[in-house]
């Protein structure tokens, strides 16, 4: 008899999580609860998500529309932080695990479910974001990991399996991608992306148009901020969900938010992936600007340094944390004068600032301009550089004291 009687499976449809419904079933003799968060994936992945489940096996689904809490209290908070992995990947599917798996320990709570469970490999990163969030809001619930127990070695292994039970999946051996989409992205991983060497097929990408065949004319876009958060598209004010999507399109045509990452995972290995982000991609580059507009240079520059720490703590699944809501403080109140609009120029996958402006600008005309003003005496930078020279002519003159 199963320890197990009712677990609730964090489920999206897709390849593994589809074949782990009849897996608990045969190997746990449990009831399966499917959860699914709608974070912006598309009607092509939700269409028939409950009826699916329920044909597999579930017991039930529950399928919540999750996209403004995921834009408001996710999105934007990244945003705020300027949180950016290793340069690139603007953390699309790393910031959507905390939710979902949250989600998921909410209908397992309110449906006496007696364990978790996911479909995520042993190899890969989230795993620990999907576990980690068990951790913090459910320590008590036992997790069953299929990818971790079962003798399926492979996505081929997996197929094999779908279609020895009669499971409806959209991949298979020649379409071989595994893909994680939401609001603020999509990523591209296996196949011949496996291999660094190998460079991106054109067919890969489904967000956005080939720079190359991108209009031939600049287009613009101005973005407009309160307090560090994305207020408006082009001088309309909109919520955040809207607002995303519009962005999604712009930066879409214009071949906008395009990565080829390899990156070092959590669990220790590096990885390659293709991701679009052009929404998001749009959105961080302006807001980028607006702050050296908006903040002075001890802050901004000691913002720049914690905001390699927040996109590593998003990253590596660490959301639900003391530390992630202490940082989240320190953005919240270093975004308060970061109020204004950015108008960027698209050009075949470029992005260029054309115009900052804010209410709280700290750029002052006056002391910037080449033109003498009374605001900046030149005469103060002689005794300035002489203070901060002077560690550096006393080590000079010790040196030269010991030269023979």
């Amino acid at each position: 008899m199963s320890k197990y009687k009712k677990v609730a499976l964090a489920y999206s449809g897709g390849l593994d999580t589809s074949i782990i419904i009849p897996w608990l079933k045969e190997n746990y003799q449990c009831e399966v609860v499917a959860v699914c968060g709608d974070i912006g994936q598309g009607s092509d992945e939700l269409a028939g998500l409950e009826d699916k489940a329920l044909r597999t096996g579930a017991s039930e689904c529950h399928v919540a529309d999750m996209r403004e809490e995921f834009v408001s209290d996710y999105l934007w908070r990244l945003v705020r932080a300027g949180g950016v992995y290793e340069h690139k990947y603007l953390l699309g599917t790393s910031i959507a695990r905390p939710l979902l798996a949250k989600r998921q320990v909410e209908v397992a709570l309110a449906t006496g479910c007696d364990a978790l469970s996911h479909g995520c490999t042993g190899k890969g990163n989230d795993q620990v974001r999907f576990e980690l969030t068990y951790k913090a809001l459910a320590p008590q619930l036992p997790v069953i990991a299929p990818w971790r127990e079962w003798n399926i070695v492979s996505r081929e292994d997996a197929i094999d399996y779908a279609a020895a039970r009669n499971v409806p999946i959209s991949a298979s051996t020649t379409k071989i991608y595994s893909r994680d989409r939401n609001i603020w992205h999509i990523s591209h991983e296996g196949g011949e992306l496996e291999d660094p060497a190998n460079a991106a097929p054109d067919g890969i990408w489904m967000l956005t148009r080939s720079p190359k065949e991108a209009p031939d004319t600049p287009g613009r876009v101005t973005i407009g901020f309160e307090q560090g958060n994305p207020a408006s598209v082009n001088g309309e004010k909109l919520a955040g969900v809207p607002l995303l999507e519009s962005l999604n399109r712009i930066g879409a045509e214009h071949g906008i938010g395009r990565i080829d990452l390899v990156e070092n995972r959590f669990v220790g290995m590096k990885s390659r992936g293709c991701y679009e982000t052009p929404g998001g991609t749009l959105i961080m580059a302006a807001h980028r600007e607006l702050e050296t507009l908006t903040l002075d240079k001890s802050t901004l520059h000691y913002k720049q340094r914690l905001a390699l720490d927040y996109a590593e703590m998003v990253y590596n699944g660490l959301w639900f944390t003391p530390l992630r809501e202490a940082l989240d403080a320190f953005f919240e109140a270093t975004s308060e004068p970061v109020t204004g609009e950015v108008t960027l120029e698209l050009y075949r996958g470029n992005i260029d600032p054309v115009s900052r402006k804010s209410p709280n600008s700290l750029y002052s005309l006056d002391i910037a301009s080449f033109t003498m003003g009374a605001s900046y005496d030149q005469k103060d930078a002689f005794g300035f550089i002489n203070l901060i020279g002077l560690p550096i002519k006393v080590r000079a003159a010790l040196q030269a004291s010991k030269k023979p």
